[in-house]
């Protein structure tokens, strides 16, 4: 089924949405969750969740694109499980590593006074991404959205996992350069 009839569905608020979006997406969404947990229980509950808030978000939203509106609900739900399960060895592990790489240059605020700072900042994080090449966004992509550990991606793109760290350290160096260029106190 295609993604504008499983919206429709959501709209309509037909239970078939949820069973819909589990056979198109249900795969998608347990990898998110699955590297970022590293427990197949967790994984699927976690997906099990990623169902109902798309149910309570559709209506009001519409979102243009399910996988990635189910991706980000997944990644944040399991960052959130993750984070809670950990919470006394915090600063520990692969998965907070990654959250950790990045939270010097993206703070998680969520007031109603960044949230207009908050979409113009996804919009520049998304341009400084759509500037690398293909490999080094694919690299960033991997590292920091689906939590993929640096040997991993090291494979994935014929690389050492010395080499991966410090490419990645240096898009990071781009990427803090261009939010202060743009204007963004970091």
């Amino acid at each position: 089924m295609d993604d504008e009839k499983i919206v429709q569905l959501y709209l309509d608020r037909d239970e078939a949405a949820i069973r819909e979006s589990s056979a198109k997406y249900g795969n998608y969404c347990y990898l998110i969750a699955h590297r970022i947990l590293g427990d197949p229980d967790d994984a699927d509950e976690c997906v099990n969740d990623t169902w109902l808030r798309a149910w309570n978000t559709i209506p009001p939203q519409k979102p243009a694109s399910l996988s990635l509106f189910f991706g980000k609900i997944t990644r944040n739900l399991a960052i959130d499980r993750y984070r809670e399960a950990h919470r006394v060895k915090r600063g520990s592990g692969e998965r907070l590593l990654v959250l950790d790489e990045l939270g010097d240059l993206v703070s998680g605020k969520d007031d109603p006074s960044t949230l207009l700072q908050a979409e113009e900042l996804k919009a520049d994080i998304n341009s400084f991404l759509l500037s690398l090449p293909p490999e080094k966004r694919y690299m960033f992509i991997l590292r920091y959205w689906y939590a993929e550990k640096p040997s991993n991606i090291a494979v994935r793109c014929c690389m050492t996992p010395n080499q991966v760290s410090s490419a990645l350290r240096r898009i990071r160096k781009q990427l803090q350069r261009y939010l202060k260029k743009k204007g963004y106190e970091l």
